[in-house]
């Protein structure tokens, strides 16, 4: 089917194979590779508008450079689609963010060519100046490309590595995809022309030369030749913010005018030092309805490629995502000091309408979570009551934040913390599944998990009600189908909840389930005539319930879908020893490891952490001799 529909693609099974086309075969490769993405990731859904909009560049640095010992290194992973395909994964492309397939991002272990993974923001200048500056110490004469969005640039990191670039003199090259934020509207025929000129080895001697030639005469006639060069070259590029940071700044280029790109970075490659190329392109590039919604097609479910029509989700409980929005705009309209704030995931994280309703009580930071919380505290400071709706994921990126602005100084913040736990397809670059740990050690912190939707809501507005620094974490997808009440209930902190209660005494066990592992435990209680208690709050723990449970039954099991080490279990250990009381203890939570993508589904079965993985632990546990799940970790507490 490839041979057929993409001839020249399907002949292109390496970048070395690519480097032996002629321009006007480039050019029909670069509308196969369009094409082929759009058809494969219409069947499997993924990150389209972005890998549509970097078709040719991702050509054009596989034609110039000479990869993999030439590191390019592209930040997130999101614009790398047409890297992947291009680097001997095309036929395999039909697997991309499935169980066994290959990775949505960039995964060192997965080719060569992936120089660099990430699935954070912003890291890709700072990645690529290591490697850089790797190459001096090793003496080895690679060339070092980073390719970093305009999105990206709004992180802090990408200026810290900016700076630190221009000051260490690296041989690098760092590449602006610049396709959202409309900073260059000098892009076109004479732009393309001044980047060939302004990159080519003829204006660069004269470039030097005026350098010596500036060198000689008397400081105030310098300044002012310095300061007409930079008004005249300020009138067709926006070069001064990069070249005081030390780059040789060049563009704006159109970044689908292929053979201009080509030209330019072949110039750009005999040139040493920092160098900065700014290049132009339109996120879903080719294609109609991702050009109309780049939005909407940026990470999209499997569609009809030839409507652009999306297939619709079966039908099921609300998203806690969706759960949270309509709580932000419900509290909105009766709290006047609410303020939203998101580090760049509006949609993602459920603000789109709070932001059209709410406008000027809406902030989008840009990708900065560390400013994200800062900001937020300065707020609370003022008595405004700031809710910082963010993924777990991106909140590690925000600890000393936590800690030091606060948690030190217990400033009301909320913390609404979406795709906690495992994500799915996404994988373990952002999977969710250290907040109960990292936040659990933090002083001042109330932390709640709810085990379904109604819940959610009640735990947003206890966390929103409370004095002082709180959490709802909640999960990715939807919840059990509880249906929410209009009005909102305030939870009594650090209150548990039995759902179930054990017809026995002898030998009874004891669940204690947080957040998503409430309804698993459930139905592992019904079958085992097991006691389940929601414990919702991670910190304070209901310390008297479960000393309670510890003085009246056999064995107690915690559940929680975090990691093992310094969790929710972790909490209850530790209060048990504290108490020295005697009684055993199995603990399960996620492996300590990095867990591959697939469904949320197969990720926690993958690990023994479904209903049926549950029930197979506690079972082998209550066995004579048997051990538990070897990833799990049974503890006698003070026995």
């Amino acid at each position: 089917m490839i041979a057929e529909k993409y001839p020249l693609l399907h002949a292109v099974d390496n970048p070395a194979q690519l480097r032996e086309l002629s321009n006007a075969e480039l050019l029909t490769l670069a509308d196969e590779l369009r094409q082929f993405l759009i058809e494969i990731t219409s069947q499997t859904g993924g990150h389209l508008a972005p890998g549509l909009g970097t078709v040719e560049l991702t050509i054009a640095l596989h034609y110039v450079f000479n990869t993999p010992v030439d590191r390019i290194v592209w930040d997130i992973g999101h614009q790398a689609y047409p890297h992947k395909i291009l680097t001997n994964r095309r036929d395999s492309f039909n697997t991309i963010r499935q169980k066994d397939g290959l990775s949505g991002f960039l995964k060192r272990k997965e080719s060569e060519f992936d120089t660099f993974g990430a699935g954070h923001a912003s890291t890709s200048i700072s990645a690529a100046l290591g490697m850089a500056v790797a190459n001096t110490i090793n003496n080895i004469s690679s060339e070092v490309v980073a390719i970093i969005g305009d999105g990206s640039l709004t992180g802090g990191m990408a200026f810290e590595a900016l700076n630190n670039a221009g000051d260490l003199d690296a041989n690098l090259l760092v590449i602006l995809n610049d396709n959202e934020m409309s900073i260059s509207p000098n892009v076109g025929a004479i732009s393309n022309y001044l980047a060939r000129i302004l990159s080519g080895q003829a204006y660069t001697t004269v470039r030097e030369g005026s350098k010596t030639v500036l060198s000689t005469l008397p400081p105030p006639l310098k300044d002012y030749v310095r300061r007409w060069e930079e008004h005249m070259k300020g009138m067709v590029m926006p070069s001064t913010l990069f070249e005081e940071l030390g780059f040789y700044y060049i563009g704006p280029v159109d970044g689908h005018d292929l053979n201009t790109v080509i030209k330019t970075l072949e110039n750009m490659k005999e040139l040493d030092g920092p160098r900065f190329l700014h290049v132009v392109t339109q996120k879903g590039k080719g294609y109609e309805p991702a050009e109309g919604d780049p939005c909407v097609f940026h990470g999209v479910s499997p569609f009809n490629p030839d409507t652009g029509k999306l297939q619709k989700k079966k039908s099921g409980s609300r998203s806690y995502t969706n759960v949270f929005s309509d709580w932000l705009c419900d509290m909105a309209a009766v709290d006047d000091r609410l303020v939203g704030i998101t580090p760049a995931m509006r949609e993602g994280s459920g603000l789109v309408r709070f932001s059209q309703s709410y406008p000027e009580r809406y902030f989008d930071v840009g990708i900065a979570e560390q400013h994200a919380l800062t900001f937020a505290a300065g707020l609370a400071c003022e008595n405004i009551k700031p809710v910082v709706a963010i993924y777990s994921t991106f909140l590690q990126r925000a600890y000393d934040q936590l800690i030091h602005d606060i948690s030190i100084q217990d400033l009301d913040v909320l913390l609404a913390i979406d795709r906690a736990g495992l994500v799915g397809a996404d994988g373990a670059t952002h999977a969710g599944t250290y907040d109960f740990s990292f936040l659990r050690c933090v002083p001042n912190m109330v932390i709640m998990a709810p085990s379904d939707e109604a819940e959610c809501r009640d735990m947003l507005y206890t966390g929103f009600e409370h004095q002082g620094p709180a959490a709802v974490r909640y999960p990715r997808g939807g919840g059990p189908g509880v249906a929410e009440s209009i009005s909102m209930t305030k939870i009594s902190i650090g209150k548990a909840e039995v759902k179930r209660k054990s017809d026995t005494s002898a030998d009874a066990i004891a669940i204690l389930a947080f957040g998503t592992m409430v309804t698993p435990a459930l139905e592992v209680g019904g079958k085992l005539d097991a006691t389940v208690i929601n414990m919702r709050f991670v910190k304070p723990l209901d310390e008297e319930l479960i000393l309670d449970v510890a003085d009246a039954y056999s064995l107690i099991v915690t559940v929680e879908e975090n990691v093992l080490a310094g969790g929710a279990g972790s909490a209850v250990n530790e209060l048990l020893a504290l108490h020295e009381k005697q009684i055993p203890v199995l603990n399960l939570a996620l492996p300590d490891e990095h867990l591959d993508h697939g469904t949320q589904q197969q990720q926690l079965a993958s690990c023994g952490m479904d209903a049926d993985g549950i029930l197979e632990q506690i079972t082998a546990r209550l066995k004579d001799g048997a051990q538990p799940h070897s990833l799990r970790n049974m503890t006698l507490v003070n026995g």
